[in-house]
């Protein structure tokens, strides 16, 4: 090359130099976009937002979006006053980060499917109403998303083990939003821990502090209806739900659907099933007497749906598990034994461990890396909701059932068995 073309040659490079931001190459405290899980955020309530933006109970400041790790790229609500309010908020918050005044990188919708329709999207968090957290959970991993979904997990034991199947045939990780196994300083998994290693001897009795729950609509015959509000697309609200005319509310769950409690109990029974620990194919018995539900497991350990006395420990969102030798009563605040020795003398080297996560969300997004299960895995997750479902059920038939979970009803019960499912609305049809 002569002089003169070397000369130009170089000037023309020189005058297609750029500099190119550290946020986009990576690097020391900064985390390129090829290694960044796109996230689409559906329903955005205040335990959506929660989840989002930065709530007392998320565990992490700022939420997802303040994570370097996770870029946002969609909002979806079908109420117009809570979607457009958060739409703004997070592309604010990506262009106070970025330097970008203008950044429009978020988009928002009314219809959750244009999100699962995003190829661009990896996964989505699902804060929903209680009729749409199985079926959706179910639509998304068909769509080829990881999905973290908060309670009820599902509604029926049909819908549950759908969801199973689905995230098995799809390969898809999925975190249920039943964060004690990970939060609250490891109190729930240290007192599963020592339970499991026989530290109150042999297990007998578990008080879980709230009633079961299940599906069980009443006909809707009233003929009350309000104007739906600007902005808010009643029909896919109800979704599978059969028609009703809007009449106010519309919150969490439908007026008469649900019988018992399935809103706050999963953080309850999650906590008993995980230290009980049946084998998956263990027999179990339900039966309500003067509102409070029993249950019997082929091992002799019985549960009871309300507290143990004189025990304050235990009521938010915890258990207490008595033993032969003892017993050990744990909440989000705090965990005490009996006697207190118990507690004093740490596990031992050769003790078995459970599934150790610090971190729910960390877990979750670990996991869609790494591609291995979440601590709140599906069979996990589903497992909790059936021990809620079963109980719920008889809780509504006010008798006796017994569960089968091998073959995954109630043997020689049609009418038990009825409750399993429903049949949803056109065309929400799996």
């Amino acid at each position: 090359m002569k002089r003169r073309q070397f000369l130009q040659a170089a000037a023309a490079a020189a005058a297609g130099f750029h500099i190119v931001p550290r946020r986009v190459l990576g690097g020391a405290n900064f985390v390129p976009p090829s290694e960044r899980i796109a996230m689409g955020f559906i329903g955005l309530g205040g335990q959506g937002t929660g989840h989002l933006l930065g709530g007392a109970w998320t565990y992490v400041p700022g939420g997802y979006i303040a994570r370097d790790d996770v870029q946002v790229l969609a909002v979806c609500d079908v109420r117009k006053e809570r979607r457009e309010p958060v739409h703004q908020r997070c592309n604010q918050i990506y262009a106070d980060k970025f330097g970008q005044a203008n950044y429009s990188g978020v988009q928002a919708y009314n219809d959750f499917r244009e999100v699962l329709a995003r190829p661009d999207i990896d996964a989505v968090l699902l804060a929903l109403p209680y009729h749409w957290a199985g079926m959706m959970a179910t639509l998304a991993m068909r769509a080829g998303k990881d999905v973290y979904c908060e309670k009820p997990i599902c509604i029926t034991v049909r819908e549950g083990r759908n969801l199973v199947e689905t995230s098995r045939r799809f390969g898809r990780i999925y975190q249920a939003g039943m964060q004690q196994r990970s939060e609250y300083a490891g109190k729930f998994r240290q007192a599963c821990d020592l339970v499991r290693n026989g530290r109150i001897g042999r297990l007998q009795e578990v008080y879980a502090y709230r009633s079961p729950g299940a599906f069980f609509p009443i006909p809707w015959t009233s003929d009350a209806s309000l104007p739906v509000p600007d902005g808010f697309d009643w029909d896919l609200w109800l979704g599978p739900l059969p028609w009703r005319p809007y009449a106010g509310g519309a919150g969490h769950a439908l007026e008469g659907c649900f019988i018992g409690d399935v809103n706050w109990s999963p953080h309850h029974y999650d906590i008993v099933r995980w230290t009980v620990n049946p084998a998956d194919d263990e027999t179990f018995e339900a039966w309500p007497e003067n509102g409070v539900v029993h249950y019997r497991f082929a091992n002799g350990v019985v549960i009871h749906s309300t507290g143990y006395p004189g025990e304050n420990v235990g009521p938010d969102g915890g258990a207490c598990f008595v033993g032969s030798e003892g017993r050990i009563a744990v909440d989000r605040s705090n965990i005490v034994s009996y006697p207190a020795s118990i507690l004093q003398e740490p596990l031992h080297p050769g003790d078995a461990r459970v599934y150790h996560s610090t971190s729910h969300s960390g877990n979750f997004l670990d996991c869609i890396r790494t591609r291995r299960p979440t601590i709140g895995n599906p069979q996990t997750a589903v497992d909790s909701m059936t021990l809620i479902l079963v109980g719920g059920i008889s809780l509504a038939l006010g008798r006796k059932v017994q569960w089968d979970p091998a073959r995954g009803e109630f043997p020689g019960d049609d009418q038990a068995n009825r409750l399993l499912s429903y049949t949803p609305r056109p065309p929400w049809r799996l």
